[in-house]
């Protein structure tokens, strides 16, 4: 899907490099560029392999921050049927960079919501970058009561670098928006399941998050702040941050033993990015088991 790289896919770009000058040279007698063809392809799936079963976690971190990566509107065609979208927070305004509305998925209705990034600047900042303001928890939560009113589930999807910290946000109650949150969510009488996709990051995250269960895609992260945010604070340098995402252990794995999250979802090798329909795959057949397993608890 991407034609971005990140650093450390330095060597696979290389291989991809010298396979297309191969391909096009027509010095090579055609059975001997396939063949060499073959052999390079095989040592860049190797390298690709190796690559992504040693990752940092400052590698995940920026996998989980890919600006082709998936957003919420992405998966929605993918996961989900009869999409209708719902609006506004019925106090001040629409946020868009909280999306939600009903959907229906195996069969059961459910509202789904979560935040939404762009994939170019424009949409970027029409979507506030994924930095929700208080109207798009107050969105959220009016979401999660209807969903409690006709007795649907809720699923969220996290994927935000944190609550927006403007001056406008704060005078609007930022902090209030997102604790109020926090506590109807731990009382509602439905089902309710969140997705960590990409960036799980500080009270901007856990606004949406309080749920019965919590999954997460096998290069998100998850914390109470970004690895930049955490080596600012802790050496004054937010060069540190390699040091930081290790020392936090906010990835799905770590998040995993500690009990915080219940699942991995795995991705496709390359990350989410690198095919969007198997991630999507991998994430309704994640949603529709845990679901099925909360309504038989009901």
């Amino acid at each position: 899907m991407s034609a971005l790289h990140l650093d450390f896919e330095g060597p696979i770009v290389e291989k991809e490099k010298e396979i297309a000058q191969l391909r096009e040279d027509p010095a090579i007698p055609d059975e001997d560029r396939a063949r060499r063809v073959a052999e390079l392809e095989a040592d860049r799936d190797r390298l690709r392999r190796t690559i992504y079963s040693e990752l940092s976690p400052i590698q995940r971190v920026q996998l989980a921050r890919h600006p082709k990566r998936p957003y919420l509107l992405d998966y929605v065609p993918l996961v989900f049927e009869d999409w209708f979208e719902l609006h506004g927070d019925r106090a001040f305004a629409d946020d868009g960079a909280m999306v939600g509305g009903l959907a229906r998925l195996a069969g059961e209705s459910l509202v789904v919501l979560g935040q939404q990034k762009g994939h170019d600047t424009k949409e970027n900042l029409r979507r506030n970058f994924g930095m929700p303001h208080p109207e798009g928890y107050r969105k959220a939560l009016r979401l999660m009561k209807l969903a409690e009113k006709f007795g649907l589930a809720v699923v969220t999807f996290i994927d935000t670098p944190g609550a927006y910290p403007g001056i406008g946000a704060e005078e609007r109650g930022q902090a209030e928006a997102i604790a109020r949150n926090l506590r109807e969510m731990a009382s509602l009488r439905v089902p309710s399941l969140s997705i960590v996709t990409g960036e799980g990051a500080s009270g901007g995250a856990l606004g949406i998050g309080v749920t019965d269960r919590i999954l997460m895609l096998e290069n998100a992260f998850y914390s109470v702040i970004s690895p930049e945010g955490c080596a600012a604070i802790l050496w004054k340098d937010p060069e540190m941050r390699a040091r930081a995402a290790e020392a936090m252990k906010l990835t799905a794995r770590d998040l995993l033993e500690f009990g915080i999250i219940e699942e991995i979802i795995p991705e496709p090798e390359g990350g989410a990015h690198a095919d969007w329909q198997a991630t999507a795959g991998a994430v309704r057949s994640a949603l529709v088991r845990h679901l099925r397993e909360l309504r038989g608890l009901a």
